[in-house]
């Protein structure tokens, strides 16, 4: 039996019909506690925005502080214990002054990001790695389908226009299904109920739970609560906007200039959660 495009079309919707499943169907269950801000940012802003709250969190503390060339270094002048995963996996990074973008890109700090993603999908915040990625195989197989059903079949063959018309259904589910976001929709409500509790505030807070709070808001609103709380920290540092593209390696022209200059960083910046 010779192939035929409706074979082609029919598989490429079974594979729509199983990443739908998987994207679709619910997870774990959800945890009622209110996660950390790091978690927070992470559902926020992705990689990056963790990132960002956990050098907040150690230049509170005393352990981090500004570089040269928009980076961020360690203070070699304080001693404190770092207990938090992803801080620790942080403050370890930080051997020489880098650029925020750098910083996510560091094996260790990656390994911590997973770890605090896992923890975010077994929550029911995001999708859960494996379903996620095996539904964008999926989707990915879509396409290529249809590709495969169009060159196996003559394009002179009867009904080829019905046939095209058809093929196109599946390549627009496909585009639907892959612009859904991993965060999920218990994610976005907690977001939007820590929104209505934590707004931004005119003065930033005092005493001992004002550090906490600058945290939370930092995860919560990224730039504009790091321009209300840290202000000097986040621009020195590099923490506004994409961050800076220095990595903060020394780079010294002894001819021209003795001055330490930096190199740019070839590393993209974070995102989605995804």
């Amino acid at each position: 039996m010779p192939l035929d495009m409706w074979w082609f079309i029919g598989a490429a919707g079974a594979c729509l019909a199983a990443a739908a499943a998987l994207l679709l169907l619910p997870g774990a269950p959800v945890v009622v506690e209110t996660p950390g801000p790091q978690s927070v940012a992470l559902l926020r802003g992705g990689r990056r925005a963790a990132v960002v709250v956990a050098l907040v969190a150690l230049h509170q503390r005393g352990v981090v502080t500004t570089g040269r060339h928009g980076t961020v270094r360690t203070d070699g002048w304080t001693h404190v214990a770092v207990r938090d995963r992803l801080q620790l996996a942080v403050h370890t990074s930080l051997r020489r002054p880098v650029g925020v973008r750098v910083v996510v890109t560091v094996p260790r700090v990656q390994k911590a990001l997973d770890a605090l993603r896992d923890e975010c999908a077994a929550a029911g915040l995001l999708r859960a790695n494996a379903r996620w990625r095996a539904a964008r195989v999926l989707l990915c197989a879509v396409p290529l389908t249809i590709v495969a059903g169009l060159l196996v079949r003559p394009m002179t063959a009867p009904n080829t226009p019905l046939q095209l018309a058809i093929s196109t259904v599946p390549l627009a589910v496909a585009a639907a299904l892959w612009a859904i976001p991993r965060r999920t929709r218990a994610a976005r409500r907690l977001l939007e109920s820590l929104r209505e509790r934590r707004p931004i505030q005119r003065r930033p807070p005092r005493g001992a739970a004002a550090e906490q709070h600058a945290l939370m808001s930092v995860a919560l609103y990224g730039d504009r609560a790091l321009q209300r709380y840290v202000p000097h920290f986040a621009r020195d540092g590099g923490l506004l906007g994409h961050g800076s593209r220095n990595t903060g390696i020394a780079v010294f022209n002894t001819a021209a200039d003795p001055r330490p200059t930096g190199a740019e960083s070839f590393g993209c910046g974070a995102g989605s959660g995804d």
